[in-house]
Formats: structure tokens, sequence, C-alpha cells
């Protein structure tokens, strides 16, 4: 079980999977922090000086204190039971501004790869042609148009030419 483990945790997907997650949680962070300290404040004042963070509607009331209480923080220590849709709020602009930064990253990756396939010439693959096949001596899946073996170094046949 521990080598199979061991085999698990060395893929390379999995690294990169934990180094896409690490960066997430950083990138998260800097989310969260546009929202709370830049964008909150403003709209805050835009709405007569509501703090988000501290609206709520009290369900239940606390039975360590009476209400009104003035904070998040006063309910909760009251023990009281609470819907708190400020914070909702600041989450959903934090999931919207993630959301849009990646879809913005994927965009301009998708660009850059166009561009350079259009600078330096790299060809589309033709419909219907495959874009891969294997190494009729070592069985490696390798591009279709290769005339080497990068795997065992073979000598191939050149695609379409019946191999």
């Amino acid at each position: 079980m521990l080598e199979d483990f061991k085999k698990f945790a060395l893929r390379g997907n999995v690294v990169d999977m934990a180094v896409g997650f690490t960066v997430g949680v950083a990138f998260a962070a800097i989310a969260r922090s546009l929202v709370d300290d830049l964008l909150m404040p403003p709209i805050s004042l835009l709405t007569g000086r509501v703090d988000f963070v501290n609206r709520f509607w009290v369900l239940r009331d606390g039975t360590a204190g009476a209400p009104p209480y003035p904070t998040l923080d006063a309910a909760r220590e009251a023990g009281a039971v609470t819907v708190n849709w400020g914070l909702f709020v600041n989450n959903l602009l934090t999931f919207l501004l993630i959301a849009m930064a990646i879809f913005l990253l994927v965009r301009a990756v998708n660009r850059l790869e166009e561009r350079m396939e259009e600078r330096f010439g790299q060809e589309k693959p033709v419909p219907g042609e495959p874009s891969d096949k294997k190494c009729s001596f070592c069985l490696s899946t390798i591009p279709y148009k290769a005339v080497r073996c990068p795997q065992c170094t073979s000598q191939l046949q050149p695609a379409g030419a019946g191999g």
C-alpha cells in the first residue's frame, strides 16, 4: 500500500495539482483582501456607511445577551442564531472576482498560444488526421508526424506512408 501511495503522490499531475492548489489559496487571499479592503469600503460609503460584514438577521435571540446586537461578533457571543447575509455578499464578490481573473488568465493564455502558432508557423492538425500514433517498436505514444521515436530512437515511416 505504501508503494502504491508513493507512485500516486509522485505522479506529475498530482504535483501539478498541489502547485495549483497552493497558488489558488494564495490568490484567494489576495481576492479576499481586494473585496474586504478595497471594494467594500467604497460600497459601504455609497450605501450610507453600511458595513456588510455586520449585516445579519437575528432568527433567535441569544441567551447571554439581549438584542439589538451592534455587530455579528456580539450576536455570536450572545449565542444568537443569525443569517449572515453580509458575509455572503462578501464571499459572492470574492468568488466573482476569482472567476473573472481565471477567465481572463485562460483567455490570455489561449490568445498567446494562437499568436505563437501564427508567428512561428506551427501547424494546426488537419481535421480527421490523428494527433498521435504508437511506435511500432516500443509501443509508446508519439506525435503522428514523427519520423523517429523519442523513446527508443527507432526510425519510423513518415505519416501517411502506411504506418
